[in-house]
This record gives C-alpha cells, structure tokens and sequence, in this order.
C-alpha cells in the first residue's frame, strides 16, 4: 500500500539480421567486372531481404514498435503499443475523454494462439506496462505461442495517472497524525482534480476498459494472469464477462469477499511468527539471536517510549543521512522485508543489529525497498480503489492494538478516504466468484498480505480450479522455482488438476542470515 509522491500518502495506502549476415558471407555483393553484363541480362537479382514492418494491424488497432521500461530500473522489453482512448465517464460520453496505455508483446508463433494472455498488475497502483519487464521472464515460455495484452489501468503509467507532488521536506517516518494526513490528500485532490474525476479510477470501470480494449483487439479469449491486487480485478472481469475468460492465474489471491486493509495487521503478524519460528528452531540461529519475534516487540516498545532521529549511509548515494526511527517506521520497515523471502532471510540479524544501536542495515534496505515502490505504484489510483470499494465496510479492529502494524493502516485508510471522493460500487461486488473456468491459484506459505488461506477460500467457487501452496515463498510466486513452467502447461493444456507439480517440492525457504556474510554452512 504506497503511492507515488506523497510520502504520508504512501503509508496509506508488481531471425532476419543472421539470414542478412549469411547472405552477405557467401554471395559477394559487387559481381566480378566481366560478369556484371550477364548477371544483369540473364540472371534475375537477389531478392531483399524483407523490411521489417513498422506497424501492425490487430484487430481495430494499428500498433508499432516500442519499448516498455521499469522505472527505477535499466530494465526494459520490446512491445507494439497503440493508443487508445476511452470516456471517463461512459455515462457522459460527451465528457473528457482519456488515452489509456495499450501494449501487446508480440508471440514468437507465425499464426499465435486466438487467445490472448492478459497480464493485470498488483497494488492497487502499479502499472502492467511498468511491471512487465519485471515478470517476463516468468510468462515468457508463453510467448512461443501467445501474444500478451499489457494495459495500464487507468490512473496508473500512461493511463492519465494521478500523481501528486510530494510535500517539501516530507519524511515519511514521523508519527501518525490524521489531520496532516487529511490535509495532504485534500492537496493531492486538488492537483487530481484539474486532469481527472477521481470517482471513475475504480476497478469496476477498468473492466469495462479491459473490455472494450478486447473488442478493439478482435475479441479474442482472454487468459487473466492477476498478481496480487490484479487477481481482484481478473475475478472482477470474470464475473461481468464470463464467455471472454479462457482461463485465470491467480497470483497472491485477494477474495472478492476480502476488505483491502482490514487484516493487514493479523496477516503480518502471522507470517513474522511463521518465519521467526524458522529460527528459533535452529541451533545456530537461535544461539545467535534468541527469540528475534521477542525481540522485534522489545525494539517495538522502546521505540514507541523513545523515537529518535538516527544517522545512517544511504546505500544508493553513500551520504550519511537523518531519519526518525519511530514505532511506525519501524512497523513499516518490518512489513516491507516480508513480502520477499530473500529479504525475510535478513530480518533476524537486521532487528538484531537494531536493537544494539545500529540501524544502517535495516533503514538502509528498507530505503531501496520503499524508492522501488513509490517510483511504481499510484497513491491517487490506490485511493479510488480502496475508498470506493473498502473504506466504508473497514471496521476498527482493537485486537490488532497489539501487533507490529497495530490498528495505523485502517486508521490511516479512513482518514485518506473521508476526503478522496467515492465511485460506485456494484451491489455484487464482494461477492465470491462462481466460474467452471480453468483456475490456477498460487500463494506463498510466509506471504504477509495475501496468505493462502485467501487461496482457500476463492477456490471454493472454482470446481476446476487447483490452489498450490510454495514453500518458504512469500508474496507473488509465479516467478519461483518452476512456477513458469507450470503456468505454460496449465494454460496450454487448462487441466489444472492433472498438473504435475511435484518439481515445487525443491523449494526451500532462503537460508537465514547469521551474520553479513550470510547464512551458516
């Protein structure tokens, strides 16, 4: 749950070139001199090799070539992108109308599969185009056969984002203050505003997008693959157009049924425990260590007794710098290395260190890990989500008082959403998805925000669906292990339950970190 730019906001709320070269090799291209008359007269010139094409019709569409980048990163993929315009309002097709980002990764088939793999990004916030060059390598055995639609969700990347500008010397460790809060979405909104009606940057109107993007493309089947927050939108669009879904991959699993942010604070909590109990239970580590759960909620109540500013190098820059290490920074921190299970590995001896009075390395990686994120998710995007869909059902939760993240995620998600404006809500909206599609659901046994548990329950709705559980994953796996190869066979064969997954059983969570030099021998 972060935003682009506010940093309160943030707390808030994933063959041609070769036949060219032999050609040249081996036929000389100036013919001896005494030759030239007769090769004129009586042999027909080579052919040229075939310009490459500079657009391509698909559908109603005319796209051509481009590259799709991740911010923040040297990362980038070739695509053919088109521009494509939709009305803000449909209600009101007279009104403003926006130009949505649309790319397709071209399959490497002559004659591609008629379907088409849909890649629907996490958040709410984060753009497809964007995320793309990042979970490539996992859906890339499907390009042999199939082309792969990347459209941003309006408010996100190229899709007229709503992007604010942060506010001057914001820091984003301070503690938790609604008012201020407040008042910095009331300033965001009016930055929104000039370009946008925040009310239509919902899910249920990106499915309309998602649509009508389809029909402009010749309406071909569409193969989901949601991660995370995209698995919403992917049961959200099976719902509303049912005889479009060939098949879904469900990737970090949010339940229709399930209110964004309400069981932020249990699910962390379940999985530190989960994995501080991967310590506990070695010699080595816990000799080492202690109890790193124990001593994670001591730091937890000096801190919340005792926040003070620390000094440490920034990893990027190298700069000694200043931050306020509180009981919500430090909960945000600890949220951030759980999603991964390479940065989990880490968090024993980075609490450790902590707690000794050397904060580097947790605040530092905890730097990189927030600039990855505010660099690709929209905070404006994430509020029309969360206040159209969420907000009014958030109930206070005094039993989470106690945890690392306490009650500040709902606590913060009311405040933001008593100011940002509400869209509509369809009355069905929560309710759980009931298809007979193909469904392949993936989860992480330590994931923090979408545990598989969530898995459990949609699957109940899908007759032929199949959930797999990797172990010592966090959240979104598709990229884990031999995940890829499941996903192509899964969507080639749409038999998920005489799928072969017993290559996941090599999986193994990340070894713990004992000291910086890594894990024990």
């Amino acid at each position: 749950m972060a935003s682009k730019g506010r940093t309160a906001f943030r707390v808030a709320v994933f063959a041609v070139a070769i036949g060219a070269l032999a050609w040249k090799q081996f036929h000389p291209s100036q013919p001896p001199a005494e030759a030239s008359a007769a090769t004129a007269t009586d042999t027909p010139a080579a052919p040229a090799a075939p310009a490459r094409p500079r657009t391509w019709r698909l559908g109603r569409l005319t796209l051509t070539a481009c590259e799709l980048g991740q911010p923040n990163s040297g990362l980038s993929a070739a695509a053919w992108c088109a521009p494509f315009e939709v009305a803000e309002n449909r209600a009101d097709p007279h009104g403003r109308r926006i130009r949505l980002k649309l790319a397709v990764v071209r399959s490497q088939a002559q004659v591609p599969a008629k379907d088409m793999l849909v890649l629907l990004a996490g958040g709410p916030g984060q753009a497809a185009t964007e995320t793309w060059p990042q979970v490539a390598p996992a859906l890339q055995p499907l390009l042999a056969h199939r082309n792969v639609l990347l459209l941003d969700q309006r408010g996100t990347g190229g899709s007229n984002p709503l992007d604010c500008k942060a506010p001057d010397g914001a820091e984003g460790d301070a503690a938790f203050d609604p008012a201020k809060l407040r008042e910095e979405t009331a300033q965001c909104l009016k930055e929104v505003e000039a370009r946008a009606d925040p009310r239509y940057y919902t899910t249920t109107v990106a499915v309309q997008d998602l649509e009508e993007a389809r029909q402009a493309l010749g309406a071909p089947g569409l193969d989901l693959v949601g991660i995370s927050y995209g698995t919403r939108v992917a049961q959200q669009y099976a719902m509303r157009h049912p005889d479009a879904v060939r098949s879904l991959v469900l990737d970090g699993v949010a339940p229709n049924s399930l209110v964004l942010g309400e069981d932020f604070a249990r699910n962390l909590d379940d999985a530190l425990k989960a994995q501080f109990a991967r310590c506990t239970a070695e010699p080595e580590c816990k000799a080492r260590f202690g109890d790193p759960y124990q001593t994670l909620y001591q730091l937890r109540d000096a801190l919340r007794a005792n926040p003070h500013k620390v000094s440490f190098r920034d990893p990027q820059t190298y700069q000694s710098v200043q931050r306020t290490l509180s009981e919500a920074s430090l909960a945000s921190v600890v949220r951030m290395f759980a999603y991964s299970p390479l940065t989990a590995a880490l968090l024993p001896l980075s609490i450790d260190a902590a707690a000794h009075g050397d904060v580097g390395p947790l605040l530092g990686q905890a730097k990189l890990l927030s600039g990855d994120l505010s660099d690709t998710m929209n905070g404006g995007m994430q509020s029309s989500v969360i206040c159209s869909e969420d907000a009014d059902l958030l109930a206070p939760r005094p039993q989470d008082a106690g945890t690392i993240l306490g009650t500040r995620m709902i606590d913060a998600l009311q405040a933001v959403c008593s100011v940002w404006p509400r869209g509509a809500r369809p009355a069905d909206f929560h309710r759980p998805l009931r298809s007979d599609v193909p469904a392949l659901l993936l989860s992480g046994q330590y994931d923090p925000v979408t545990p598989p548990r969530y898995g459990e329950e949609v699957l109940e709705g899908l007759p032929n669906g199949r959930h797999l559980v990797l172990k010592g994953q966090g959240h979104n796996v598709i990229g884990a292990g031999c995940a890829p190869e499941l996903v192509k066979h899964f969507i080639e064969d749409l038999e998920p339950k005489k799928l072969d997954a017993s290559c996941l059983d090599r999986l193994q969570p990340a070894p713990l970190f004992i000291d910086f030099n890594g894990a024990t021998p």
